[in-house]
């Protein structure tokens, strides 16, 4: 049986190190939130990428980021069909619950789920095509990201564009939720796009009239 598995000792370590550090030295600030509940001023969109850490990429403390993560952090459409959608269920409590002011979608150089969709949309990965791929499934939202970058040559050139099309297609996408566009139309809500280079350690945020500018 999996269960009966103690934990792997690494991780057992460096829980009792944070305990006895970052805990023993925040206690009273995690007891107000365990308390007070959570208030995060945004939300963030990011990938699954084990190399994406958005809180440390902003310095931000327990309680400051509500923090989605999936494939290619990407957003589906508004779809109301009554079927399972995690993403959308969290944007929904998002905006609705804990009234973020911003929704930040994050996205990244490298990304493993933005080659999956390059590769299934030029017909090099028949097995992504097939229904029963739930990899395959999700990237289909960045479809349309695929069909505008594609006529792009260079290789590179090409993947850097399909990227940043993950962040556009899940900009477009919050804007089809009903309660996002209407707390953008009360002034309660602001939408961000932003890229940052692994390896680079650079971020670019977009911008309507300029594109992705440095930050």
């Amino acid at each position: 049986m999996p269960y009966r598995r103690p934990l792997p000792n690494y991780l057992v370590q460096r829980y009792h190190g944070w305990k006895a550090t970052t805990f023993k030295d925040n206690e009273s600030w995690f007891h107000h939130l365990a308390q007070d509940g959570q208030h995060p001023r945004a939300m963030v969109i990011a990938c699954c990428d084990s190399r994406v850490n958005v809180e440390s990429i902003f310095g931000a403390d327990n309680g400051e980021f509500f923090i989605h993560r999936n494939i290619a952090n990407l957003v589906p459409p508004f779809e109301p069909d009554g079927a399972h959608h995690g993403t959308s269920a969290a944007i929904e409590y998002a905006v609705t619950s804990l009234h973020v002011a911003h929704i930040i979608v994050m996205g990244h150089s490298q990304c493993g789920g933005v080659a999956g969709c390059e590769a299934m949309c030029s017909g090099k990965a028949p097995e992504l095509e097939e229904k029963t791929s739930f990899v395959g499934r999700w990237i289909d939202v960045l479809r349309p990201g695929y069909e505008r970058v594609k006529e792009i040559e260079d290789d590179d050139d090409r993947r850097l564009a399909l990227e940043k099309e993950a962040i556009l297609v899940s900009l477009e996408n919050l804007r089809g939720f009903p309660f996002v566009a209407e707390a953008i139309e009360r002034g309660d809500l602001t939408l961000h796009g932003l890229y940052t280079d692994i390896g680079a350690g650079t971020l670019e945020h977009y911008l309507h009239e300029k594109g992705f500018v440095q930050v």
